[in-house]
């Protein structure tokens, strides 16, 4: 219990800053580990405690009850109010019988858990799951379902409630998809409306090797699957080779869809793509969903006076991005798979407008690649991070920590899919960045993944799915390295 009082203690100090939805998907989440029953479902509330609004996030599915074990505890009415404006929004006096039980533990207790948190605490991984087929991207919805949704290079996306894969994946497009070694189906991401509107995005490589963007809807009798007929064609991107797929999508803090390109395959960029802003290879590109047919450029997108440019582009200079990740502040981090002997973490700091040049093939790095020297020049932005083929061989991108454990909160992880190392990055008052290793772990680290609560995950390729955790107040055996 000491663990779950700290996660109370976090989300009480914190939630103005993590805002409702986060905040609900953690007070569930509490609520499942602490085996405490709430009796939030819908028309059983009684008056006056504003229970319906907070049913759909609390109870949204019908066989959460009889995992719970009932305990009858009424609370204070001045207890009622102080969490319920703690929190920022109503809570069912039901719920607030739950955090008056975990408020009145120990307080002492409750404050030195929060200090190993800060201190004395190490970062470590839980397998949450196991046996799937070469899982390459971790999402969720952003639609308060707590769900997980995992992309399988086959062609198919499962989804993981809980700790349990559901057996009918959400997608099956493996008829469609060219796998595997570089290709596949890659990644997905959700609409911003995700839950209204039920459309995501999807990035595979097709039986003929090419690249094609396709926009799916959620089935209408059956919002655990796709509707297989809705499939939309926005962008297909012929690929000269079968490496350097890129393969991510991301929707970024203004709406749009970006898209990481890789440079078009075989070695050191022969077609010298990345450079050449008339080729949508080797590039990050930014495209609106929400307007033309089958898609619009945004107007602020860096290039699109140039007639020689692409205007679907938003940065170049790009070998493979494999991840890519915005933080809450709008930043931009890419992950970007080196040549030979150095692999760079990219940042592009909010508000720059993009147009960046990240230097591929005139550099690996921080280092000239080809010309083998005199590459450098004042329009060529330079990695915050790199590390070189003593450490790993192919860098795989992550997120800017925003969860419960607090000594890595602000930190970039990122790690190697070779060596298995995991690094957090993190950046001095100066704007400099400083890296240091964090873990090493026995797998092919393929992606990282944030859940809605900002705890992050990873998927290994040999078909295993962690969750980043800290050490010291974790509930189950940490995965020893």
């Amino acid at each position: 219990m000491s663990s779950v009082r700290s996660e109370f203690q976090w989300l009480l100090g914190d939630s103005q800053n993590l805002g409702v939805g986060v905040c609900q998907v953690w007070l569930k989440r509490i609520v499942i580990e602490t085996q405490f029953v709430i009796f939030c479902a819908e028309g059983t509330s009684g008056k006056g405690h504003g229970c319906e609004p907070f049913a759909a996030s609390c109870c949204p599915t019908p066989n959460l009850a009889p995992i719970l074990r009932p305990a009858m505890i009424m609370p204070s009415r001045p207890n009622h109010r102080r969490a319920s404006l703690a929190l920022g929004f109503q809570l069912p006096m039901s719920f607030v019988a739950l955090l008056s039980i975990l408020a009145a533990c120990s307080e002492p207790a409750a404050r030195t858990a929060e200090a190993a948190n800060t201190r004395g605490s190490a970062p470590a991984l839980e397998l949450v799951t196991q046996g799937l087929s070469s899982p390459v991207a971790i999402t969720n919805a952003g639609d308060g379902s707590g769900f997980l949704y995992i992309t399988l290079q086959d062609g198919r996306i499962v989804i993981l409630d809980g700790t349990a894969v559901r057996t009918e994946p959400f997608l099956d497009i493996r008829s469609l998809v060219g796998c595997c070694g570089e290709r596949g189906l890659l990644s997905a991401a959700f609409h911003p409306s995700y839950s209204t509107n039920g459309l995501f995005y999807v990035d595979y490589t097709d039986q003929n090797g090419d690249t094609v963007i396709a926009r799916y809807q959620r089935s209408s009798t059956d919002p655990m699957r796709v509707d297989p007929t809705s499939a939309a064609i926005l962008l297909r991107v012929a690929q000269p080779f079968p490496n350097h797929n890129g393969g991510q999508l991301q929707f970024g803090p203004d709406g749009y869809l970006y898209i990481g390109m890789g440079d078009g395959g075989s070695g050191g960029d022969p077609g010298n793509r990345a450079q050449n802003l008339g080729q949508l290879l080797g590039k990050l590109l930014r495209i609106d969903v929400d307007q033309g047919n089958p898609y619009a450029i945004p107007p602020d997108n860096p290039f699109v006076t140039r007639p020689d440019a692409r205007p679907e582009i938003w940065a170049y200079g790009l070998r493979n991005p494999w991840r890519f990740s915005f933080d809450s502040n709008r930043n931009l981090f890419i992950g970007d798979v080196g040549q030979n002997a150095w692999e760079e973490i990219d940042f592009e700091q909010a508000g720059t407008g993009g147009g960046r040049n990240y230097g591929w093939r005139l550099m690996e790095g921080r280092h000239c690649f080809n010309p083998a020297t005199n590459c450098s020049s004042p329009a060529l932005v330079l990695p915050i991070a790199e590390y070189d083929h003593s450490l790993g061989c192919s860098v795989t991108g992550g997120y800017r920590y925003r969860g419960r454990f607090a000594r890595l909160r602000s930190t970039y992880l990122y790690a190697d899919y070779c060596s298995g190392r995991i690094w957090g990055a993190t950046e001095a008052s100066d704007g400099t960045w400083t890296s240091e290793e964090l873990l090493t772990i026995n797998a092919q680290i393929t992606s990282f993944g944030e859940d809605e609560a900002g705890e992050l995950y990873l998927a290994d390729q040999g078909g295993k799915i962690f969750r980043l955790v800290d050490r010291a107040a974790s509930r189950s055996r940490p995965v020893r390295p």
